[in-house]
């Protein structure tokens, strides 16, 4: 039997359509970890969630669910949006961070920069990119990775502009081979970007097919939390980063 906390708290900001966070960080939980989430607004649900909606969303007003979070004294915060600070660039996610950890006083990831920070952890400088998104916010995401040091040597995109429930109900089987599509021969690892999108369960199936690393946005935040708050048991069958020690 696992144990259900007691060794940490673990916050989570989720958009409020977003329904594949939380069973991720279900499934990516370590043991004696608890998970506590608040929902965040700033976007229109019934809009394309293109630039203008994720830069939106990245600019919203946190103080009312970071206030309802702070409720249960987490020990680390996750920003579960990839795409909301992909759209503004680098420094803007770090000082979100920092904005939010001396807001809250704890520890605190964005997810995307967990993506950079797993990357480096496994010494991959070129990757394959694949997400939901529309193509506007891949240049965006390939941008903001060019300014860390990463080279996208190939991506892939899906072929339908998806609204916010679109991105979310995109079945494994699809999240595999979009995937399998963004592999070239010179890429390290690949990177599935988008915290709604269900790649957490694909990993293992796609690290087999491709041989190198599978990072995703969910599996790349529980990675830097678990080094935040100092537990380093190897995650056994969602990949290579949460397999290292």
């Amino acid at each position: 039997m696992t144990n259900s906390r007691g060794r940490a708290r673990i916050g989570v900001l989720v958009p409020f359509t977003n329904t594949n966070l939380e069973p991720d960080m279900a499934l990516l939980r370590p043991d004696g970890a608890s998970l506590h989430f608040a929902r965040l607004g700033g976007y229109d649900q019934d809009e394309i969630p293109d630039a203008d909606q994720m830069h939106g969303l990245g600019a919203a007003d946190l103080d009312e669910p970071l206030r309802l979070l702070q409720g249960v004294r987490p020990d680390v915060i996750l920003y579960g949006c990839t795409s909301a600070t992909l759209t503004h660039g680098p420094r803007f996610d770090s000082d979100l961070a920092d904005r939010i950890s001396r807001e809250s006083g704890a520890a605190t990831v964005t997810a995307a920069g967990a993506l950079t920070h797993g990357l480096k952890a496994l010494n991959v400088s070129q990757i394959g990119f694949a997400s939901p998104y529309v193509p506007a916010i891949n240049d965006m995401a390939i941008k903001f990775l060019a300014e860390t040091g990463i080279t996208t040597v190939a991506r892939s995109e899906v072929t339908d502009t998806l609204d916010n429930y679109g991105q979310g109900d995109l079945d494994p089987d699809a999240v595999f081979e979009l995937g399998l599509a963004a592999d070239h021969p010179d890429a390290q690892a690949l990177v599935l970007s988008c915290t709604d999108m269900r790649s957490v369960d694909i990993i293992a199936r796609l690290e087999a097919a491709v041989g190198k690393p599978v990072i995703t946005s969910n599996q790349a935040m529980m990675f830097q939390a678990r080094q935040l708050i100092g537990i380093g048991d190897a995650a056994p069958g969602f990949g290579r980063l949460l397999e290292m020690e």
